[in-house]
């Protein structure tokens, strides 16, 4: 869960800026060892699909699942899919999700074959609809009060069919759930006018949450519930909590009060440590 590269840009640059995407890239791969850099798949919002991104992506040998805007071309090609087309998406447990279906839309986009700016070969365009769930805010890009959610992706082989490669990158909400605990380490808000300073705090917010990660997974055994608590909650249960440590008897002691009603989950932290 730890973050491998946050890279703060200026708020005049387009999200969707390929060079952007490249250069966090290739920094997030150098972080890790060598032998591991071939097994990454590259996962982004609509924001990162462009062509010379992926194109930079199929260069390196790498896999992506990144998602695709929802066009009036995708829309047409849409409409052009026959309801066989679409087969019935799963969740995390491999079950049918209720009312969500998925299809493939490669052949469906002539755009894609487009000479003079072709897409990487071997690209796939892959579309989810389901009905929004009760309270969701409706958006321009539903139909027929369907939400349909596209991505593109290069994998293919034994065993990618077209649920799992979608259920695969609706995964992707994990980086979402890290983002957020970004935010509450001090990522919420860039307190500074100037870049430098802002460029400091990026690095302190995410060194608060490099700690909190790796307190979790050293302190805890794999299976412990607080192995997947987010600050907020590890903040009030374990880091609020008041205690000393002593010296008695050529020992070193813990005190913690006795009335904290969290106390069994530090008690545990400080077994295993």
């Amino acid at each position: 869960g730890e973050p491998l590269i946050c890279d703060l840009r200026r708020g005049g640059a387009s999200p969707q800026g390929a060079d952007l995407h490249i250069s966090t890239l290739t920094a997030a791969l150098a972080q890790l060892p060598a032998g591991e850099r071939g097994q990454v798949l590259v996962r982004t919002d609509a924001a990162g699909c462009s062509k010379k991104f992926l194109a930079h992506i199929t260069d390196a040998g790498l896999q992506y699942s990144i998602g695709y805007i929802v066009s009036d071309t995708i829309k047409t090609a849409l409409a052009r899919l026959p309801e066989q087309a679409w087969q019935p998406a799963v969740d995390a447990n491999g079950q049918p999700r209720l009312d969500a279906h998925v299809a493939e839309l490669t052949t469906a986009i002539p755009a894609l074959a487009d000479s003079d700016a072709p897409w990487p070969a071997g690209m796939r365009v892959i579309a989810r609809r389901e009905y929004p769930h009760s309270g969701a805010q409706l958006r321009l890009t539903d139909i027929e009060g369907r939400r349909y959610t596209v991505f593109a992706t290069n994998t293919r082989g034994t065993g990618w069919t077209l649920p799992t490669l979608e259920l695969r990158h609706r995964q992707r909400a994990r980086a979402e759930d890290r983002i957020r605990n970004l935010k509450d380490t001090g990522l919420a808000n860039l307190p500074f006018q100037a870049f430098a300073k802002n460029q400091i705090w990026l690095e302190i917010a995410c060194l608060a949450t490099e700690l909190l990660v790796w307190t979790q997974t050293l302190c805890w055994d794999p299976h412990s519930p607080i192995r997947r608590w987010e600050p907020k909650q590890l903040r009030l249960r374990i880091l609020a909590v008041a205690g000393r440590i002593i010296r008695t008897g050529r020992r070193h002691l813990l005190r913690l009060p006795r009335n904290w009603p969290h106390l069994e989950s530090p008690r545990v932290c400080w077994r295993l440590g």
